[in-house]
C-alpha cells in the first residue's frame, strides 16, 4: 500500500475537513506515493519515537498531535521539532497527523473516553458549525426527481436525525445556445421557454466532492447553473467533546476514584464537590476550558477534560464538577483507536502500536 492509501483510509474515520482552522492535520513529512512498509502509531512523534520506527521497520508514522504546528523557517537541528523531521526525512519516514480531525470525529477522541469509562447514550458537547451546506440548481421539471434521487444516494440531503431533505420550486427558465454549444433542449440561436425545477437539497460538506461529481453526471444540461451557500445549522453529529450517561449513578467520591483507575490518572485536580450523585458525564479530550459552559448547558454533573486554569475552575460555579485529569490522560487511548480501526480495515498488514512514553509532564 501507498501513504495515501492508508491516510485515505484513515480519513474514512476523520476527514481532514473536519479539522479545526488553526490545526496542522495531514501528511506533514513524506510522499503520498511512498509504498508503506509499516506503521507505527503514536500520540506525539519523538524523537524516541522515530528511533522505534526505525527499529520496527516501520516507514509510516500516524500520530494524533502535530509535529510541525507552527511554520519552520530553518531546519538545523536545534529544536525537538526539528531533529524530529530531520531524522525523519533522514530515514525516510512519513508523519501523518490527526488532531482535531480526529477530536470533532463522532468516533474519535471523546468516543474513546466514552467507552473507556462506560458513559452511554453519547452525544456530541459541542457541534460543528459551517459544515452543513445547501446546494440549489435548475433542472428540466421532468428531470428533477431522478436528479433528486441520484444526490440521495451520495449522501446529500441529510441534516441532523433527519435524511431525504430537499425543497423544490416550479417556474420558467430561458435561455439561448450560442453558436458553439450543445444543447439538450432547444436550438442554437433560438430563445428557450422551458419549464424547470428549482432544486435545493442539504448535505455535510465533507462530502461535497462526491455531490457535485453526481450534480454533473446526472443534470441533464450542457452547462448546469448551480449556487451552494454554507447555512448556520450545526452538525449535531459532528464536533467537540461528548455527553452522556453512566449506567448506575455514582458518588463523587466513587466516581473520582473510579476516573483515575480507568484512564491512568496520577491525580485528578477538580472544583468543590456538590455532595449529590453523578449520573450525566461530560467528557472533551485535550484542553477542554472552553467546553465548561456547554457541559453546563447540557446539564452534566461532571466534566472531565484537562489543562483548566486557576480561575477556570471558579466557572464551575456549583453546577456541576470541574474534573481535570491531565492532556496526556484524556487522549492516551486514542493510538488504540487508531490501532484498531488500521487493523480492521487492513487485518494482513502490519499496524503497530507505539510502545514510547511521550507524556512530557512528570509526578513526583
Amino acid at each position: 500500500m501507498t501513504v495515501k492509501e492508508v491516510t485515505s483510509l484513515l480519513e474514512e474515520l476523520a476527514p481532514l475537513h473536519y479539522a479545526e482552522d488553526f490545526d496542522n492535520v495531514g501528511l506533514l513529512v513524506g510522499n503520498y506515493d511512498e509504498t508503506v512498509e509499516g506503521i507505527l502509531v503514536t500520540l506525539d512523534t519523538l524523537e524516541n519515537v522515530v528511533d522505534e520506527a526505525i527499529e520496527k521497520k516501520c516507514n509510516l508514522i500516524v500520530s494524533f498531535h502535530p509535529i510541525i504546528f507552527k511554520g519552520l523557517k530553518k531546519i538545523t537541528g536545534r529544536t525537538y521539532v526539528e531533529r524530529v523531521v530531520l531524522k525523519a526525512i533522514a530515514n525516510n519516514i512519513s508523519i501523518y497527523s490527526m488532531h482535531t480531525a480526529l477530536d470533532n470525529s463522532p468516533k474519535g477522541v471523546n468516543a474513546k473516553i466514552c467507552e473507556v469509562l462506560g458513559i452511554k447514550k453519547t452525544s456530541i458537547l459541542i457541534p460543528k458549525k459551517n459544515t452543513i451546506k445547501k446546494l440549489t440548481t435548475y433542472v428540466p421539471a421532468e428531470r428533477a426527481e431522478s436528479l433528486r434521487t441520484e444526490l440521495f444516494e451520495v449522501n446529500a440531503g441529510n441534516i441532523g436525525n433527519y435524511s431525504n431533505c430537499s425543497f423544490s420550486a416550479e417556474g420558467i427558465g430561458t435561455f439561448k445556445p450560442g453558436k458553439h454549444s450543445n444543447p439538450t433542449i432547444g436550438k442554437i440561436g433560438e430563445i428557450q421557454n422551458q419549464k424547470e425545477t428549482q432544486l435545493q437539497i442539504t448535505y455535510a460538506s465533507v462530502h461535497e466532492k462526491k455531490v457535485l461529481e453526481t450534480l454533473f453526471k446526472h443534470h441533464p444540461y450542457e452547462e448546469v447553473a448551480y449556487e451552494i451557500i454554507t447555512l448556520e445549522n450545526v452538525n449535531q453529529n459532528l464536533g467537540m467533546g461528548m455527553v452522556g450517561q453512566l449506567e448506575n449513578e455514582m458518588t463523587e467520591v466513587d466516581f473520582l476514584n473510579y476516573l483515575k483507575v480507568k484512564m491512568n490518572a496520577k491525580v485528578v485536580r477538580h472544583s468543590i464537590l456538590l455532595n449529590k450523585p453523578l449520573k450525566t458525564v461530560a467528557v472533551l479530550g485535550g484542553s477542554g476550558a472552553f467546553g465548561i459552559n456547554a457541559a453546563i448547558r447540557a446539564k452534566a454533573d461532571i466534566y472531565v477534560t484537562s489543562d483548566i486554569k486557576y480561575h477556570e475552575f471558579y466557572q464551575a460555579e456549583n453546577k456541576l464538577i470541574i474534573a481535570d485529569i491531565g492532556h496526556f490522560e484524556t487522549e492516551q487511548f486514542t493510538k488504540n483507536l487508531l490501532v484498531d480501526f488500521l487493523t480492521k480495515k487492513i487485518p494482513n498488514f502490519a499496524v503497530t502500536l507505539s510502545e514510547s512514553n511521550t507524556n512530557p509532564i512528570k509526578y513526583f
